[in-house]
C-alpha cells in the first residue's frame, strides 16, 4: 500500500502532473503574467523617458507660430475663390503668374510643405502617445485602490450594509418624502 501511495504522491502530489504537463504545454496564466508584467514595464520605461521634458516660453511660442501654416492655407485658398467671383482680372493676371513658375520649383515647394507637415503630424503624434503612457503609468495605480475597495465590501456606492439588521434594512429601502411626487399624485387623482 505502501509503494501505490509513493507512486499516486509521486504522480499527482506536490504538482508532479503539471510540472510535466508544462513540458509540453506552456501555462498560459504564468505566460499571462509574465506578458503583464512586460507590458508594464516597457510602459514604465516609455513613460520615464519622456518624464522630464519641461516646456519653456520658447517653445510654447514656436509652437503657436506653427499653428499658423495651416489655418492660413486654407482661408487663403478659400480667399481665391472669393477674389475670383469679386475680380476676374486681377485673378487672372495672379493665375498667370503661377503659370509662370518653373515646374522644379513647385517640386520644392511641394517638398517643403510635405516636410512640414509630416514632422508636425509625428511630432504631435509622439507627444500623444507620451500623454497615454502618462495616463496609462498613473492609471496603474488605481488597480490596487479598486482591489482594496473590492475586498472592503463597498460594491455598490450609496448602499448600506445592514447584514442582519432589520430595522436598518427596511429603513434603507424605505424611500424619502417627495414633496413634488406627492402633489403630482395628489393632481393626478383629481383628474
Amino acid at each position: 500500500m505502501a509503494l501505490i501511495d509513493t507512486l499516486l504522491d509521486t504522480v499527482f502530489g506536490d504538482n508532479g502532473l503539471r510540472r510535466t504537463a508544462e513540458v509540453f504545454r506552456e501555462n498560459a496564466e504564468a505566460a499571462g503574467a509574465r506578458a503583464a508584467d512586460r507590458h508594464a514595464a516597457a510602459l514604465e520605461q516609455f513613460g520615464a523617458e519622456f518624464a522630464a521634458a519641461e516646456r519653456t516660453r520658447f517653445d510654447r511660442v514656436m509652437d503657436a507660430v506653427n499653428r499658423f501654416p495651416r489655418p492660413a492655407l486654407a482661408l487663403g485658398t478659400l480667399g481665391l475663390f472669393v477674389s475670383a467671383m469679386v475680380d476676374p482680372v486681377w485673378f487672372g493676371a495672379r493665375m498667370q503668374g503661377l503659370a509662370l513658375v518653373p515646374e522644379p520649383l513647385w517640386w520644392l515647394l511641394g517638398a517643403i510643405v510635405s516636410f512640414y507637415f509630416g514632422a508636425r503630424h509625428q511630432a504631435k503624434g509622439q507627444e500623444f502617445q507620451m500623454r497615454i503612457a502618462r495616463g496609462m503609468a498613473r492609471g496603474s495605480g488605481l488597480h490596487g485602490g479598486q482591489a482594496r475597495l473590492r475586498r472592503s465590501g463597498a460594491q455598490s456606492p450609496g448602499i448600506a450594509r445592514s447584514d442582519s439588521d432589520a430595522a436598518l434594512t427596511l429603513d434603507a429601502v424605505r424611500p424619502d418624502a417627495n414633496p413634488a411626487l406627492e402633489a403630482w399624485r395628489h393632481d393626478a387623482g383629481r383628474r
